[in-house]
């Protein structure tokens, strides 16, 4: 068992560290490989990211932890909760944000599919992260379950458990890889491949976290179920337009 503790002093530094870093990994690939829409459009976009991904994250972290909201209501507790700094998971910032985004769109009236530059990015910045989340232990909600295995970690409690984390970290290693290829890929494209692969990942590691079930999977799990099959439909539409373009 690996010893780590539980060091939540940590965590909002490797918050920011993963913002900074995420953001710088954006600003070089647009240097590098230009955008396919002009620079107020690309503010637009990011702000409309930034706002949605928050309220996205907070209403489903908090909606995660629905034992503690339904007791912070009978107890007259709940602004105290809404104004702590926990409750806020990445599945629903990205949600969020592209829902932020698409909204964006739709009144500034930008046809183009704007998420390509985010991909890696994203996986850069969810990876810096995670290292925060790992060291932050016990007062962070992303622990695994309890596991006998050799690469368990100790979070301060003396439970050897899976190191969820660090899984998140290699698997972010391995969808930065492939988002970086495919230079032939559609507009578009780059990005849903990251979320796809995103969501499905959490869908099935999330079975190793200890937390609320509702018929046999978290509030996360449900989330990534709708935004895979908004995914596939998404894909469906655009698949079913082109063909009549070709007719």
């Amino acid at each position: 068992m690996i010893p780590i503790g539980s060091h939540p002093a940590w965590h909002p530094v490797f918050e920011t560290l993963a913002y900074a870093t995420g953001y710088a990994v954006y600003r070089r690939l647009r240097a590098r490989q230009g955008d396919i829409v002009a620079e107020p459009q690309r503010w637009t976009v990011l702000a409309a990211a930034a706002v949605g991904a928050l309220v996205g994250s907070r209403l489903l972290g908090l909606s995660e932890q629905w034992p503690t909201v339904v007791q912070a209501w009978q107890t007259d507790r709940m602004l105290e909760l809404l104004l702590s700094p926990g409750g806020k998971t990445i599945v629903g910032g990205l949600q969020g944000g592209w829902l932020g985004v698409e909204i964006a769109k739709k009144f500034s009236g930008i046809k183009r599919r704007t998420g390509d530059l985010f991909a890696l990015p994203l996986c850069v910045g969810i990876g810096v992260g995670r290292v925060g989340c790992l060291i932050a232990g016990l007062a962070d909600d992303t622990y695994g379950k309890p596991t006998n295995l050799p690469w368990a970690v100790d979070l301060g409690d003396g439970i050897g458990r899976h190191p969820v984390q660090v899984y998140e970290i290699l698997f972010l290693a391995l969808a930065g890889i492939v988002v970086s290829r495919g230079r032939e890929w559609r507009e578009g494209t780059r990005f849903r491949v990251f979320m796809g692969c995103y969501l499905g990942w959490r869908l099935v590691i999330d079975f190793l976290k200890p937390q609320p079930l509702i018929h046999g999977m978290n509030l996360i799990q449900w989330s990534c179920v709708a935004g895979i099959l908004f995914l596939i439909l998404g894909e469906v539409t655009r698949m079913r337009e082109h063909e009549a373009l070709r007719t």
